[in-house]
């Protein structure tokens, strides 16, 4: 019997009318599979993911399939999404058989969960011809079974940490840390931006890094690398130009053929990166698309309660894509034949089509102001014409079907969302964006964290569940400190420091000297994981070093700094080998080496006044203040009536200054001379 119909996970469900026997991962599947000695298929995936939904209908969906799995194996379905720690076990299993990884995952185990196959995506075909191979093998010649079960296992309990000791010298020096930059320079495509590789994601970590090399350095070879890439994404297929919002992905190296799933996590990024680029370059387009992407996600992610949904599925009709593609007669119908020749020339828009089967992917043909001179009008006439164009198009598209949206909230994106919207309210002075920001981070609050200090991962349908893991405390706990440098607000500080405490409680490895993903109180796998390269989101080791590294200075606390530096240590020798995929601890390495400079605002109108200088780009402070001396470095320094501004660094504080101008010089001042 599938038993998927039980569950709240939008993806079990795309698989609850399988004729497969679907049991959820759980003590009672793995008993099942024990009583009957049967192995167990592990099938994991994500509800956005293409390539699932086609194994779903050509193989899941199939009677002679089903019967076959039913039959022979105990099938158990995973959300990737909700259980990561699952996945990465499995993930691990499919990469050392292979050396690659995807979804679906698809992994064959002993009835006590240790894998010993492991594969992605299946043809009806190959999926028939696999199992009947491991169902014969595991009959026959078990012990051989159990023999590669063990082998597997044991190298993915394999631990990847190589624990150095601290010495009196710097963990990481500003001349390590300027040396990265040619790892980034021998791998980005100067042509059409971001790096040398189709397909191309965004990676918007990597590119985080360079900005903030750019602010350390004023290396303007490094800013000009992810202008290139805001560019070209800003007018590729990868961005809906009508509807705001990143794909996951372009299949291409020119960012023009997306792979259409829409991903809360990407979204937040990009927002962010968008965000500090702005700051830095005041490019007007960079504002559109941070005002675009989060008028998308506000109306087609956001939850009425205040929490954001997952993702939006590339699939609609059974066809990826097809609600965003146009043929030639359905732009002019939605145009009504209004300025047909002008936005279809912008567009690229053909009767054959740039795409396939006759259709086309909006693709602006150049910037705006260099299409509106070439066809003899004003930026302001040609913007007028567009926006009209583009609420044209938007209303026709919106009568098509829609792809299905994930709607189960996660604490760890949906912390990336907070963190994206602060950054886009410092970017473009949008106070709505604060308001969200605060709305989001009270529903974590409020229907995430527990009384005994701990974090819940998934909420759906009016239920929050299953026990956070590191990247959910981790992303939190920095949303709650950006939260309060935007607000003054201590309660998110004192949720920072309570989440903080919690994961060296529960996480954290004092042998490894690093933070397990899974809590010691979770359920017990085959194998306790580490998360430590960055990838599309970065690690929830770097992202836990970060925010202790901010809160030892926050609160001059010890025991957060030398956590920190000792995790730092350990992966120095990685992010030198391997930079691009440890951007996050790169960051973190640039800001131990350069230090941070930590900026307290007393006085009528702190709040306000400290936003101002904000405003700025500023990735090596740190700010507070208020009226309450409730911090260390705002003890003696309140009771004024005047704004007054306090930079310090390496506990040594400037004469104070009075004025926004006054303030970043000071700030600016106080960073290492690099160059």
């Amino acid at each position: 019997m599938n038993k998927l119909k039980y569950s709240s996970s939008p993806y079990l469900q795309q698989h609850a009318h399988n004729p497969v026997h679907w049991q959820e991962w759980g003590p009672d599947a793995l008993d099942m599979a024990k009583k009957l000695n049967k192995p167990l298929i592990i099938s994991i995936g994500y509800a956005a993911c293409h390539w699932c939904h086609v194994m779903e209908h050509e193989s899941f969906s199939d009677n002679e399939v089903a019967a076959f799995m039913n039959d022979n194996f105990i099938c158990i379905k995973v959300d990737r999404e909700e259980r990561p720690d699952i996945d990465q076990v499995y993930m691990e299993a499919v990469q050392l058989i292979s050396g690659r990884g995807g979804w679906p995952l698809n992994a064959f185990a002993l009835p006590d969960g240790r894998p010993f196959f492991a594969g992605t995506y299946f043809d009806k075909q190959k999926w028939m011809e696999v199992m009947g191979q491991i169902s014969d093998l595991y009959n026959s010649d078990y012990s051989k079974v159990v023999e590669y079960a063990e082998e597997l296992t044991k190298g993915i309990n394999q631990n990847p940490i190589d624990v150095r000791n601290q010495t009196d010298e710097l963990a990481f020096s500003m001349d390590d840390y300027i040396s990265l930059k040619n790892q980034w320079l021998k791998n980005i495509d100067f042509k059409d931006g971001g790096f040398k590789r189709a397909p191309k994601f965004p990676l918007p970590v990597a590119w985080e890094f360079l900005l903030e090399y750019y602010y350390y350095t004023d290396d303007l070879e490094a800013l000009n690398a992810v202008e290139l890439l805001l560019n070209k994404m800003a007018m590729g297929g990868i961005y809906d130009q009508i509807g705001g919002g990143f794909a996951r992905y372009s299949v291409d190296e020119k960012w023009e053929v997306p792979h259409f799933e829409k991903m809360l996590y990407d979204n937040a990024q990009l927002i962010s990166l968008y965000s500090h680029a702005y700051q830095i370059t005041k490019t007007k387009r960079y504002g559109e698309i941070i005002d675009q992407t989060i008028g998308f996600i506000n109306r087609e992610l956001s939850d009425k309660n205040g929490g954001f949904y997952s993702s939006i599925n590339a699939d609609s009709e059974g066809e990826e894509g097809v609600f965003y593609v146009w043929s030639y007669d359905d732009m002019v119908t939605a145009l009504n034949s209004k300025n047909i020749e002008l936005i279809t020339n912008y567009y690229q828009i053909t009767r054959n089509g740039n795409w396939e089967e006759g259709k086309n992917i909006l693709l602006p043909v150049s910037k705006k102001k260099k299409f509106a001179e070439n066809n003899g009008l004003s930026i302001e006439e040609f913007d007028s014409i567009l926006n009209e164009a583009n609420d044209a198009l938007f209303i026709k598209r919106s009568e098509r079907i829609r792809p299905t949206t994930d709607d189960k909230i996660l604490t760890s994106w949906n912390s990336m969302m907070i963190t994206s919207l602060i950054d886009a309210f410092h970017a473009v002075n949008n106070a709505d964006y604060l308001k969200l920001a605060i709305r989001n981070s009270n529903f974590i609050r409020d229907n995430m964290l527990q009384q005994d200090g701990s974090l819940l991962r998934n909420y759906m349908n009016g239920k929050s569940g299953i026990d956070a893991f590191l990247d959910d405390y981790a992303l939190y706990a920095q949303a709650c400190i950006n939260l309060y440098s935007a607000t003054f607000d201590k309660q998110w500080l004192d949720i920072a420091k309570n989440l903080s405490d919690y994961c060296i409680k529960h996480f954290y490895n004092s042998e490894s000297r690093m933070f397990y993903y899974t809590s010691n109180l979770s359920e017990e796998l085959v194998a306790r994981k580490y998360e430590i390269p960055d990838n599309v989101i970065p690690s929830s080791n770097s992202i836990i070093a970060k925010v202790l590294y901010k809160l030892g200075h926050y609160y001059d606390d010890t025991e957060y700094l030398n956590i920190c530096e000792q995790m730092l240590v350990n992966e120095t020798t990685n992010i030198m080998r391997s930079a691009i995929w440890y951007s996050n601890w790169a960051s973190l390495g640039g800001l131990y080496a350069n230090g941070i400079t930590e900026v307290a605002i007393t006085g009528k109108n702190a709040v306000q006044y400290s936003n101002e200088v904000q405003d700025n780009y500023l990735p090596a402070s740190i700010f507070l203040g208020g009226n309450s001396e409730n911090l260390p470095l705002l003890k003696n320094k309140t009771g004024n009536t005047e704004t007054t501004y306090y930079v310090c660094k390496d506990k040594v504080c400037d004469l104070p200054v009075y004025n926004v101008n006054e303030a970043l010089l000071r700030i600016y001042a106080s960073k290492i001379d690099s160059k």
